[in-house]
């Protein structure tokens, strides 16, 4: 039977430990007992790990032998902000196909009232990435970053930046992924509802990404998320 995977709050040694309420789930809905096992992420590898001990808001662990996990490419998602129903059901799938970091974007067709909130959002992005990597049985815990504008997204540095962009006629997005360095990092960034505006267009070409269609069709932006990261892991290498 396959092992529930958790990330350790805390580590030190061989102990890790779940706190607060991310422990009391553990306690009182999936009623754990000293002794039980599950796989615990450090965040940089994941073990065997054994409860040793149920306190209040706290389980502590011993952690045994490291299980190995397969490597891929590191994918990080600049996502425009938008309505905020959709963007968390957008970064919990992504989080799932296994995004790396989630960076959100306020463009300038973002509603403005989206954009002044979206920094209260963080803490609620995070948990459901959280979730969303514990239930996929992810290693890692994804990086959701504090919002950015257009110009500073634009200057992000990673080796591979590619921009999906619906009114591009010339290179598609599987292309694009062809021409990347393989087995290094990519950085992707997903327009918002009405698309990319031609100035936000000349400012990502002038910092040298490479602008790709996902097809014909237009879509939503959590569509487009999702089917361009779901892609570009299938593609990794």
């Amino acid at each position: 039977m396959t092992r529930r995977r958790w990330l350790a709050d805390e580590v030190s040694g061989t102990h890790a430990a779940l706190t607060g309420t991310h422990a009391d789930h553990l306690i009182r809905v999936l009623r754990a007992r000293v002794g039980q096992e599950f796989d615990i992420s450090t965040g940089f590898s994941v073990h065997c790990g054994r409860i040793t001990k149920i306190g209040d808001q706290r389980v502590e662990f011993e952690l045994g032998e490291e299980i190995p996990t397969e490597a891929k490419t590191h994918i990080t998602l600049a996502l425009s902000i938008f309505k905020f129903d959709r963007m968390e059901w957008a970064i919990e799938k992504c989080t799932e196909l296994g995004a790396a970091e989630i960076v959100p974007l306020i463009a300038h067709r973002t509603d403005t009232h989206l954009a002044a909130a979206s920094v209260k959002r963080i803490d609620r992005w995070k948990r459901i990435a959280r979730e969303a990597a514990e239930q996929s049985r992810r290693a890692t815990l994804p990086e959701v970053a504090m919002p950015l504008r257009i110009k500073e997204a634009a200057g992000l540095q990673t080796t591979n930046r590619i921009l999906l962009n619906e009114s591009e006629e010339q290179v598609n997005f599987t292309d694009a992924l062809d021409s990347c360095t393989p087995g290094s990092s990519l950085l992707l960034a997903i327009g918002p509802e009405g698309g990319w505006t031609e100035a936000e267009q000349q400012l990502f070409r002038a910092s040298d990404w490479v602008s790709a269609s996902l097809g014909e069709t237009i879509l939503r932006t959590e569509t487009a998320a999702i089917a361009a990261v779901a892609i570009a892991m299938s593609r990794a290498r």
